[in-house]
């Protein structure tokens, strides 16, 4: 039932990025961001977390779980470190995750020519 519900969640995640592409006049990058910022949001609210409860990697998977990242980790810096925290906790939540895409990014630029548009 868990995998059930991560795809239903996480499938209607991205209907409503799709929703926003083929509805709106925001471009990728601003959706991009509108999903970054509302996982924030949703997080400080304490609206997230029972959504990642449910669905699992459902919620965490899109890019909303990212912003749901940083500021949980933002939030646990703060208790541990005070207002030092608001600056360093994001980053330490979502280090491993960003150098591993930046690792994996390199590794595939050695094995493989990237071409141009034509």
């Amino acid at each position: 039932m868990k995998f059930v519900l991560a795809f239903v969640i996480g499938g209607l995640i991205c209907v409503i990025g799709q929703l926003l592409i083929d509805k709106t006049g925001l471009t990728p990058a601003r959706i991009l961001t509108l999903f970054v910022v509302s996982g924030v949001v949703l997080s400080a609210l304490g609206a997230y977390q029972p959504l990642v409860d449910l669905a699992g990697a459902g919620a965490t998977v899109p890019i909303s779980g990212f912003g749901n990242l940083m500021a949980e980790g933002m939030k646990t810096a703060l208790r541990k470190e005070g207002a030092l925290g608001i600056f360093t906790g994001s980053f330490e939540s979502a280090a491993a995750g960003v150098g591993a895409v930046i690792a994996f990014s390199v590794l595939a630029g050695m094995l493989f020519k990237p071409k141009g548009k034509q």
